[in-house]
C-alpha cells in the first residue's frame, strides 16, 4: 500500500509564500517522476510542476519564476515552494508520484489527498 500525503497548505496574502511538502511511503522500490497539480473550484485539474528522477523540472507558463519544485530522494519526498504568491494559485493542490512497487513489473501513478492553498488579494 502506497500513500502521497501532503502538507503546508493554508491561508496567505497575497505577494506571500507557502511551501508544500508530500512524503510518499509505503511499498516503493523506485520512483520517477514526482509532480505537482491544482484544481480550482469550477476549473480542470493542472499541471503545476514535475521533477524527474534526475532533477529535470517542467512548470507551467503561469508559475514559472515564483514557483519551485524539489526533491529529497532519501526521503521520497517532493517540495513546492510558492513564492509571490497571487489570488488566481489559489486551489487544492495535489501530489502526484510515478512509482514501483514490489507487486507489479510496471510503475503506476499515484495521488495525494490534496491541500487547501488561498491566497487572499
Amino acid at each position: 500500500q502506497v500513500q502521497l500525503v501532503e502538507s503546508g497548505g493554508g491561508l496567505v496574502q497575497a505577494g506571500g509564500s507557502l511551501r508544500l511538502s508530500c512524503a510518499a511511503s509505503g511499498s516503493i522500490l523506485s520512483i520517477n517522476a514526482m509532480g505537482w497539480y491544482r484544481q480550482a473550484p469550477g476549473k480542470q485539474r493542472e499541471l503545476v510542476a514535475t521533477i524527474t528522477s534526475g532533477d529535470s523540472t517542467n512548470y507551467a507558463d503561469s508559475v514559472k519564476g515564483r514557483f519551485t519544485i524539489s526533491r529529497d530522494n532519501a526521503k521520497n519526498t517532493v517540495y513546492l515552494q510558492m513564492n509571490s504568491l497571487k489570488p488566481e494559485d489559489t486551489a487544492v493542490y495535489y501530489c502526484n508520484a510515478d512509482l514501483y512497487t514490489p507487486d507489479y513489473y510496471r510503475s503506476s501513478r499515484y495521488w495525494g489527498q490534496g491541500t487547501q492553498v488561498t491566497v487572499s488579494s
